[in-house]
């Protein structure tokens, strides 16, 4: 029968054996967070750690500025376009003449019109703002002016 000192003994061996097992795996566990960084220690790796997300910070504010910039860019940038091809003359064959509308995003933009007979052509630019134009627009120019407006 073992004694009570025997008994402790060998109770803190047990304790002593499961604690260097633990210890074994937590060594492991950290080798494996440290492979292949530059930092020995904890510290290191928390300052590298910090620098990095301010880098990302700063990256991400960068992004965020240029967002807003392309923003700005495409709202001004031609997001409608629209052709209609008209006869200008009931005499005249095929669908020579034409009407096309550029808008941007707020509706200012231009409309081309070409108007073609057989001795000439013409061709008329009239400017945009928010979809309406100071010069009197015909139908072919206001149907092609909703289309881009619908596109």
């Amino acid at each position: 029968m073992l004694s009570t000192e025997q008994i402790i003994i060998l109770i803190l061996a047990i304790i002593t054996i499961v604690l260097f097992y633990w210890v074994l795996k937590i060594e492991l566990r950290l080798k494996k967070v440290f492979k292949g960084k530059k930092a020995h220690n904890l510290e290191d790796t928390i300052n590298m750690l910090i620098g990095e997300v301010k880098q990302l910070q700063k990256s991400k504010e960068d992004i965020g500025s240029a967002l807003v910039n392309i923003e700005k860019r495409l709202q001004r940038s031609i997001q409608g376009i629209a052709t209609v091809r008209f006869k200008s003359f009931q005499d005249m064959g095929g669908n020579q003449s034409f009407a096309i509308a550029l808008v941007n995003e707020d509706g200012d933009g231009i409309i081309l019109s070409s108007l073609y007979a057989r001795e000439r052509i013409s061709v008329f630019a009239k400017p945009l703002k928010k979809y309406q134009s100071e010069y009197e627009l015909t139908k072919e120019e206001k149907d092609a002016l909703k289309q881009a407006r619908l596109s």
